[in-house]
Parts: C-alpha cells; structure tokens; sequence
C-alpha cells in the first residue's frame, strides 16, 4: 500500500470530475415510484413497495427506460460539502473550498419550508415498511448528516451564517419531532408526521444536539441528547450490535447503520465529555471491525454473510474507520484496504462508483448520495488523515506547491 496517496488521489480527482459534469444530478436507490408505472401501483402500499424493489434490484439501466430522472440530492449535497472541506484542508486548494460553500450555499437555498428550523427531503416520493414519505418531507437523519456538514465548515471557517444554520437544524429535532419515553430514555421520531422509533435515527440527532451543546453549552441539547443515546445503548445487544429498530419488520443488522449508530454514539461521548457509555461503544466497534470486513478489505452488507457489496457500505466505512482511527489504529489500516478494494472494483473508468457488486453481476448505475457522496466523503476522510500523518517536511512541501 506504498503508493496510495496516488490511488486515493487519482480517484478523488476522477470521482470530482465526474460530479462536476452530472450537475450534481443522479439517480437513488429507492426513486422508483417517480416512474410513469406508479399509476399501476394505484398509490398502494404493497404495489409501490414492489415497483420501488424492482427498479431497486434491476440489475441493468433501466430508470431511463421507466422515465425517472436524475435529480439533485440534499443529503448528497450535505456529503459533497463534507468531503470538498476536507480536500480543502488536505492539499489547500481553494477549488474544493469552492465547492463547498457552493453545496452549503445550495441547501440553505432549497430548504423544506414550513418547520421550526432549516430542514430538508428526498427529491422523490418514498415507500418504506414502516411509513410512506412524500417528496421533501424532512426526516432526522437527514436533517442530522446535513447539520454536521455546517458544523464542519463553521469550525474551519468561523463563519457564524454556519454555526446559525446548524443551530436551526437542532430547532427542527427539538420542535417539530416528537419524543416517545420508553425505558431508561427517549426516542427521537424519524418523521415529524408520526412517532416512528429507529437506532440510527434516534442516535443521529442525539449526534447533532451533542456537537450544537459543544458550541453552545445549552442544556436542552445535552438532556434531550443524554435521554436519546441511553434509550439505543440499553437496546444494544450483548455482542455489541443493534437491530435496525426494535419492531419485528425491523430486525435485521447491517453495515451503514451499525457505523451511524457508533458515529454517534462517539460524538457523544467527545462532545459531552460524558464517557458511562465507553464501554458500549468499545463493544461495538469490536465487533464492526471483526464482522464487517473481509481480509482483502470487501466491505460486507451483513455481518453474518457476504452476498453483495452496496457501495454505501464502502462509502461510510471509510468515514466511520478513519473517525474511530484515533482509539484503533487498526482500523486505519482497514479503511486503506477497504479504499484499494473498492477503487479497483467498483470504480468506472468515467470516475463513478458503482451501486452494488455480485457474485456474477454488477449494478453500475450512478447513484447519487447512496454512492458518489458517500465515497466523496469517505475517501477525502482517509485521504486528509494520510496528509495530516506525513511527516512535516512532506507537509511543508506540499504547502509549498500549492503557494507555487
């Protein structure tokens, strides 16, 4: 793995150029419903859910043929912010610190109006197991992933426009989401429109108040927080996971969720100084290392079987290895192996990363935050903490040519 500064390089210079010229447009995963077909569905739970599957798991580019355009992304847009901030602080060019304001300024001008604070949506209609969500209804995680990328820029930046809008973004958690009591703590709603309790969800915007309590020092923040992060840690399991929620229809453990629910489980802890839940989080990320990744660094969707590769397993692998990389430097050197595999093998030629990988076959439609964001963020993640562990002469070099 000598050369590969040069391999995260190349590819993050190939990935950029092929966003650039997609407009920051592409498709998604679940964007079936906005098909001409949908009328066949007669606007039916079980009928949309089966259109959204099919144009999900088709293994050719079909949304074409089906009249589903490619459309921007908030969260997209919330991810490439976070990863051209990072470039930014990794080689100092003012191209990426560019591109980012250009995102941020972006989301503060397409916002979903009508709630306590900024707050965003998918860009198409959505169907899941357990609620039907129109187009632009906000959701936490959005809301949480968006919120962070503010916080990033207004702690490089200084900038209080930054700082007011994440402040905004936790008025929208605290108001306009309900908080359902259940055991030792609360439940934060996925969805302002009905009580809907989900880990990652829930530990999300605990991750979002928590850093808004860092920088602001409000109490509501943290309790509101504290309360979050005990309900989902007295829900872990012994061997360190978490289902999906605690539902029946939701018991499954996957790879991105079990990282989300880490991530925020260490902001937490780094923002409130509060550490009574090291231990869980210590058992958590014991098992995402050892479970979660094959030798040659394949990122696995379950942990208890290969099947295929989701390039958002990729995606937020690289982000959430490099950011636990302080307390395990083993997972370092995971993150550069999972960044060569999937460089390699799922990386097109054109710059973009490929959906899913099978056995036989490969999905190679563009997927826009579930895949092209994610990587943006997650490779500019290992890429700046490589830059920051040279020794300071290559700093200095580097500096230079940039002045140069």
């Amino acid at each position: 793995m000598a050369d590969i500064d040069d391999t995260l390089e190349g590819a993050i210079s190939r990935l950029v150029q092929w966003i650039q010229k997609a407009d920051y447009r592409a498709y998604e995963p679940f964007d079936g419903l906005s098909s001409y077909l949908r009328p066949l569905t007669f606007h039916r739970k079980f009928p949309q859910q089966c259109l959204q599957q099919f144009v999900l798991r088709f293994p050719f580019p079909i949304r074409p043929l089906l009249g589903i355009r490619k459309k921007p992304s908030t969260k997209a847009m919330g991810f490439f912010a976070r990863g051209f901030l990072r470039l930014y602080l990794a080689t100092g060019e003012n191209s990426y610190l560019d591109k980012c304001r250009y995102c941020l300024d972006w989301l503060m001008g397409n916002p979903t109006k009508g709630y306590s604070g900024y707050c965003w949506g998918n860009s198409f209609d959505y169907q899941s197991r357990g609620f039907y969500l129109a187009e632009g209804v906000p959701t936490v995680v959005w809301v949480a992933l968006i919120g962070h990328a503010f916080l990033d820029a207004f702690e490089v930046l200084r900038e209080e426009k930054y700082k007011s809008v994440a402040i905004s973004c936790g008025e929208f958690v605290l108001r306009d989401l309900t908080r359902e009591r259940i055991g030792a703590g609360e439940c934060i709603s996925y969805v302002p429109f009905m009580k809907i309790c989900i880990h990652n969800s829930n530990m999300l915007g605990a991750a979002l108040l928590s850093r808004l309590y860092q920088i602001t020092g409000k109490e509501v923040y943290f309790e509101v927080a504290r309360a979050a992060i005990s309900y989902s840690v007295s829900c872990q399991h012994d061997i360190g996971t978490w289902y999906y929620g605690e539902e029946d229809k939701f018991h499954w453990i996957d790879s991105w969720h079990t990282a989300y629910n880490l991530d925020s489980l260490k902001y937490y802890m780094d923002c409130t100084a509060d550490r009574s839940f090291s231990g869980r989080f210590q058992k958590g990320v014991r098992f995402y290392l050892d479970h979660f990744f094959l030798d040659e660094g394949t990122p696995t969707f379950y942990w208890d079987r290969s099947g295929f590769v989701d390039i958002q397993c990729a995606g937020q692998a690289l982000d959430s290895l490099v950011f636990y990389g302080d307390e395990y430097p083993e997972a370092i050197e995971i993150a550069k192996r999972v960044a060569l595999w999937t460089i390699k093998n799922m990386q097109d030629r054109d710059g973009h990363f490929y959906f899913r990988k099978h056995r036989y076959v490969t999905n190679k439609a563009p997927m826009l935050h579930w895949g092209q964001a994610t990587m943006l963020s997650g490779l500019s993640s290992l890429f700046l903490h490589l830059k920051k562990a040279q020794p300071l002469t290559e700093h200095t070099e580097s500096a230079e040519k940039v002045e140069s």
